[in-house]
């Protein structure tokens, strides 16, 4: 990936960039925030940083707006529990009790894939811990593939080409637990 190139086409559609984050920065978020960049964003974040457009600026560290944008999935969740009657059958019978229908939710988030916040409501989950994870937009309930992987969710929400072959497989990755919110392997609202 000539991650240059990818700069420069993103500069050309108006991302701004900040110098990429260091090694020991990228430890240290990783650290904070108790997950592991994938390779791919790990490296695009090494080599150059978006600082605009809403997208995540990691070098503000311990940041409200990042640690909020992080429970942005799990409290867009308990709103739709809440809210729209939102449950999932293999979960179980619903609880009468809302803090119990949190508690099942919460433990169901805990043991998935933590997702990443990029830009916005856009979010790239730490595992597997390989290159090529989907990015997902998360309102909610509402999960949907933005991006095949991070290359091509940035041309998508840049509306740029990097003109670059990268996808070895026909599908997005599957996502443990996220992409069942997607294709539908789990119940919508029920009331």
């Amino acid at each position: 990936m000539d991650l240059t190139h990818i700069q420069e086409t993103l500069e050309q559609a108006g991302l701004t960039f900040a110098p990429g984050l260091t090694t020991d920065e990228l430890k240290q978020v990783q650290e904070t925030f108790s997950f592991r960049f994938p390779p791919d964003l790990a490296a695009f974040l090494g080599h150059a940083l978006p600082v605009s457009h809403g997208f995540v600026d990691w070098r503000r560290g311990e940041c409200p707006p990042i640690r909020d944008s992080m429970d942005w999935p799990f409290d867009g969740l308990c709103y739709d529990i809440e809210y729209n009657g939102f449950w999932i059958d293999h979960w179980g019978k619903r609880p009468e009790k809302l803090a119990d229908c949190f508690r099942i939710a919460g433990e169901a988030v805990a043991r998935a894939p933590t997702l990443i916040p990029i830009c916005g409501h856009r979010y790239i989950p730490d595992r597997p811990h390989e290159t090529g994870n989907p990015v997902l937009s998360v309102y909610q309930g509402d999960v949907r593939y933005y991006g095949y992987d991070l290359w091509d969710y940035l041309e998508h929400e840049l509306g740029c080409r990097f003109n670059m072959e990268r996808r070895d497989r026909d599908e997005p990755r599957e996502i443990v637990f996220w992409s069942d919110l997607i294709s539908g392997k789990t119940a919508g609202p029920k009331a």
